[in-house]
């Protein structure tokens, strides 16, 4: 009995092994570069913690702006799109910009006030879009544990530095072709919708 287990063992730790292998070459043919042609796809998670946020500081000046929100201190959220999708969502993306000479603490009421956004760090939502002329007013969309669907854990952001950052929204009816963007402690800004 002992030779037959013996044997029952050797068969399995090498049917292992040959898994392993498979699996092992599959992996190392998945290393093929992203082509210079198209964009490396990015994720919609949100981002995480202030690390994250600095990361993606060295962020490359966008060709259009849509809209400039203006905030404290020379802060400034520059929106270069606007984009609805066959889903019913509205996806802003652009800059949070430091135009001023000293690093900023990026305040707190950007996140809005409801308890189950705050919880989850510094945020932008807080972000409405304003729609005067269905009369509607649309918040940044949260997931199903409340963090809100846009950039999260910003903290500080060094002077003359930018991140990338998003928001999502409901969209808005398809008539609706200009909203005003709010941001608590920004100015408001109008933005075009295609």
């Amino acid at each position: 009995m002992n030779a037959r287990h013996t044997r029952k063992t050797r068969r399995g730790m090498v049917a292992v092994a040959i898994a392993s292998v498979a699996l092992f070459a599959a992996g190392c043919g998945a290393e093929e570069k992203p082509s210079e042609n198209k964009p490396a796809s990015t994720s919609a998670t949100p981002q995480q913690g202030a690390s994250t946020a600095q990361g993606s500081q060295k962020a490359e000046e966008p060709t259009e702006t849509l809209a400039l929100a203006k905030g404290q201190k020379g802060l400034e959220l520059a929106i270069n799109s606007a984009e609805r999708d066959a889903g019913g969502f509205l996806t802003v993306k652009g800059q949070l910009k430091n135009r001023s000479d000293s690093s900023l603490a990026l305040p707190s009421q950007m996140s809005g006030d409801e308890t189950e956004v705050v919880k989850h760090g510094t945020s932008l939502g807080g972000a409405t879009l304003v729609d005067s002329v269905g009369k509607k007013r649309y918040y940044v969309l949260r997931d199903t544990d409340g963090r809100p669907l846009t950039t999260i854990g910003l903290d500080i952001l060094p002077a003359g530095k930018a991140v990338d950052v998003f928001l999502q929204f409901p969209a808005p009816p398809a008539n609706s072709t200009e909203v005003s963007f709010q941001l608590p402690t920004f100015e408001p800004a109008t933005l075009k919708l295609s």
